[in-house]
């Protein structure tokens, strides 16, 4: 056995898991116009149920003004939780666990894909470093209205009413998006957060809604049953932040006094724009299970784990086109590249017809 420190039984708080390679939530807008899982997300899901676990695309937690992709899944309506029923049943007949990740897509949205609804976000400040697809073409992104702060219990309640649908379609329990600048990351970085009082100006107050959800979320789920995800230094999004350690150091310190599951913490910035070092603070304040994320080749992730620095580790681009990544990782066996022209595409064309590798 290759990695051999990756195939050891681990517990998230209340998920206990097999082997410690995770799924990384990978968005790759397979649901249909009305934002419902298809059966397409039924077999890709299924295909990749020998991960330790599974963290599921981020899906939207309120309708009106969150989609920024077009095709990417809700969790608000029957039909939808009828739809990820469908997904959860085909990875638990398969003896995986899968968990949801939810998410508010805040200045990152676009009008044409929400019926003309402005984004919302912190502050009133654009995306500026790229545009984004909309059913017109590519289109610079909108200045989003910001948020007034008797908005935000509505917020928290979409996210609490999402997470009591993640429970009805059989997950085994979510993930509160706060990462990659969507709106929770919005008000977390003071770089697109230029907003005073109770929800602006120092950390403490920029991670009041991130923490307000993630309370909301246990109150439906118990703290054994949820995880974060935050990305201090990824820039993705326009995002940046003047200080990524004490914002990875204060949001670790209080989600280790509510005892959740794991700190899922993406340690770097895809665009290298922001630099340094978010891993250690993280596993210095958060002393539940730490999963890593972004770039972790099998080997660095066997030594983060078997050093005692992470729990387990997600693996994002590479369960695009490995539908067996834990048998190949296993096996010693090369891991394939995927097709970018697919990513996000709407067939089945680089989503379920990566083969599985033939053992010998």
């Amino acid at each position: 056995m290759h990695h051999a420190a990756l195939f050891t039984p681990v517990s998230l708080g209340s998920l206990a898991l097999p082997n410690r390679i995770l799924m990384a939530p990978l968005t790759r807008c397979r649901a249909d116009a009305a934002h419902v899982p298809t059966d397409l997300m039924v077999a890709h899901y299924a295909q990749r149920a020998s991960a330790g676990l599974i963290v599921a695309e981020a899906t939207m937690a309120i309708a009106g003004n969150s989609a920024f992709g077009g095709r990417e899944p809700g969790i608000y309506s029957t039909a939808q939780v009828a739809a990820w029923k469908k997904v959860t049943d085909a990875v638990h007949a398969k003896g995986g666990q899968i968990v949801l990740q939810i998410w508010h897509g805040g200045r990152a949205c676009h009008s044409l894909l929400n019926g003309g609804a402005q984004p919302v976000a912190p502050s009133a400040l654009r995306i500026t470093n790229d545009e984004t697809h909309t059913p017109e073409g590519k289109k610079p992104y909108e200045i989003p209205r910001e948020l007034r702060d008797d908005e935000l219990p509505g917020i928290v309640a979409g996210f609490r009413a999402a997470a009591q649908n993640a429970h009805a379609a059989g997950f085994d329990g979510v993930e509160v998006h706060g990462a990659n600048g969507y709106l929770l990351d919005e008000f977390l970085r003071d770089g697109s957060n230029g907003r005073t009082g109770r929800y602006g100006g120092p950390i403490e107050h920029r991670a009041r809604l991130l923490l307000e959800v993630v309370d909301a979320v246990i109150g439906v789920w118990g703290a054994g049953r949820v995880g974060v995800r935050i990305s201090p230094l990824n820039s993705f999004n326009d995002m940046k932040d003047s200080d990524p350690v004490g914002v990875t150091t204060y949001v670790a310190t209080e989600l280790n006094r509510r005892g959740i599951a794991y700190l899922h913490l993406m340690r770097g910035d895809f665009f290298g724009v922001q630099t340094g070092d978010v891993v250690t603070p993280a596993r210095a304040a958060f002393k539940g299970a730490l999963i890593g994320n972004m770039g972790y080749t099998p080997a660095e992730a066997a030594q983060a784990v078997a050093d005692g620095t992470l729990a387990a580790v997600a693996f994002g681009h590479h369960y695009v086109s490995n539908p067996d990544l834990v048998e190949r990782v296993k096996a010693g066996v090369a891991l394939v590249e995927p097709d970018g022209r697919t990513l996000y595409t709407q067939d089945a064309q680089g989503y379920t017809d990566y083969p599985a590798f033939a053992a010998g």
